[in-house]
């Protein structure tokens, strides 16, 4: 490791030892955390959406490959979490132990993952509350509820208004400061857990077996449209369904016990949503056809098939709340990488500016609430999803191999906990991220490919520059 790298990752065991945050979090406290974080629009919304335009019923398959992969980038992120045990994210452990330019990439990765991800989870909470209110007689205007160009029986939508104004109201709600403790987390997840078992339990008895046969679609000639091709491709969309269990690293600081508890965290929320998640596509798949599910809104699709016109309510209000929930983490963590970005001299100073009397990055926020709200009111939910899939997926090869090279080039850093039979775990988790990327549409790569030349642009042009000169003259 260089000089350089070593006096960062030193520079942030010092911050960590000078905090505030107190060790009060034990494995149920991490677990609920990262069920909490992931389960979201992945489960009420891309599931069906994956199935209907790629995998079909096979989006159980995927759901599995997809899981693997999280499996072992977990892995390697409870590793690098408990060697920098501070609130982070991967930009920060990227800084500290590979340096400034892969961890400028992995923070502009961050930026589909959070911000697009809100914009993403905004649109599935649109489908969901159009629905519910449709339900009570308030019917919202479908040329004001979808993206632009959405056919909608023959009109042209033109702008998500419910998408844009949810991301507005968390945002302001964020600037002036929200308190979250794990008991309250706690209880959101209970709600969550609450829908997705109810919609399993009573789904089940009205699954048509015809609706599962067969179970892979044959390939329609087109690479990605069903058959094993789909799978894979499914498996990459829906990659954003495990989004968030890197949550779960990030609170290493507030663990009791990183070495027992943060791989616990991970590895247990990832394991109980997976199987949540094979359920779920399993049962919805079986009640209804799998090319109908092409909607915003699948579980309440589901629910309408069956007939229970008094479940219909309760599994919308908890899809509602469950949403709401994740956009608020997504829309709180974005503003605080640009924060710690800032401090380290990749951003404008601008971005590391805190409220005088809220105590939070308000600017950060409020520049963020105003992006997010015109992504989820512009773009249909399948671009935005593939996109933050795609972000995440690189994000996560980038984890992957750092575990592995810092393995060799500080192998005497202490490690509360080493992910298990390495190098072979890193090495899968590079190999099946990529090759969950690779199943991706091409047009999607192409939009990576030109958000990093734009990440590119702003490194060369203003973040090495100035975090040189800052580095300079903290020297002297």
């Amino acid at each position: 490791m260089s000089i350089w790298a070593r006096k960062s990752m030193d520079r942030i065991h010092i911050e960590a030892d000078a905090g505030t945050l107190r060790r009060v979090l034990g494995p149920v406290n991490l677990t609920t955390l990262g069920i909490g974080a992931i389960i979201g629009a992945g489960i009420f919304v891309l599931t069906g959406q994956a199935a209907a335009q790629y995998a079909g019923p096979a989006i159980t398959i995927s759901f599995i490959l997809a899981g693997l992969a999280c499996a072992f980038a977990g892995l390697c992120y409870a590793e690098m979490a408990s060697m920098i045990p501070v609130a982070g994210s991967a930009y920060t452990y990227s800084y500290a132990t590979m340096g400034e330019f892969l961890a400028w990439i992995i923070g502009w990765d961050l930026i589909l993952e959070y911000s697009l991800g809100a914009a993403t989870v905004a649109v599935g909470w649109s489908g969901y509350v159009v629905s519910f209110l449709a339900d009570v007689g308030l019917v919202i205007p479908p040329q004001w509820s979808h993206a632009p160009g959405t056919d909608i029986g023959g009109a042209t939508a033109l702008f998500n208004v419910p998408a844009a104004l949810i991301v507005l109201a968390v945002s302001s709600l964020l600037i002036i400061g929200i308190r979250e403790s794990a008991r309250t987390n706690a209880v959101i997840v209970i709600i969550k857990l609450a829908v997705v078992l109810l919609f399993i339990f009573f789904g089940v008895k009205y699954i048509n077996p015809e609706n599962l046969t067969p179970l892979i679609p044959e390939n329609t000639g087109t690479f990605g449209q069903y058959g094993w091709s789909g799978i894979m491709r499914g498996a990459g969309v829906i990659f954003f369904a495990y989004i968030g269990f890197d949550a779960v690293s990030t609170a290493a600081q507030e663990a009791k016990n990183p070495q027992r508890d943060i791989p616990i965290g991970i590895m247990t929320s990832l394991v109980v949503c997976t199987i949540l998640y094979i359920a779920v596509a399993f049962v919805l798949t079986g009640i209804v056809p799998f090319a109908q599910l092409n909607v915003a809104d699948p579980m309440a699709v589901g629910i309408d098939a069956t007939g229970l016109v008094w479940l219909r309510p309760l599994i919308k209000l908890g899809a509602i709340a469950g949403l709401s929930s994740v956009i608020l983490v997504m829309l709180l963590a974005q503003p605080r990488i640009f924060f710690t970005m800032s401090r380290d001299g990749l951003l404008p100073p601008v971005f590391g500016h805190v409220h005088p009397r809220f105590k939070t990055p308000h600017i950060t926020t409020a520049v963020t609430g105003v992006l997010v709200a015109i992504a989820a009111g512009l773009f249909p939910i399948g671009i935005l999803g593939e996109l933050v899939s795609i972000g995440t997926l690189l994000a996560f090869v980038l984890v992957c191999a750092g575990v592995l090279v810092l393995r060799r080039t500080d192998p005497d850093r202490e490690r509360p906990f080493r992910a298990p039979f390495m190098p072979v775990t890193s090495i899968l988790g590079v190999l099946a991220c990529l090759y969950l990327m690779v199943g991706l549409p091409w047009t999607t790569w192409q939009r990576l490919l030109i958000w990093l030349a734009i990440g590119m642009a702003v490194y060369i042009g203003y973040g090495h520059r100035n975090a040189e000169r800052m580095r300079s003259q903290t020297a002297t």
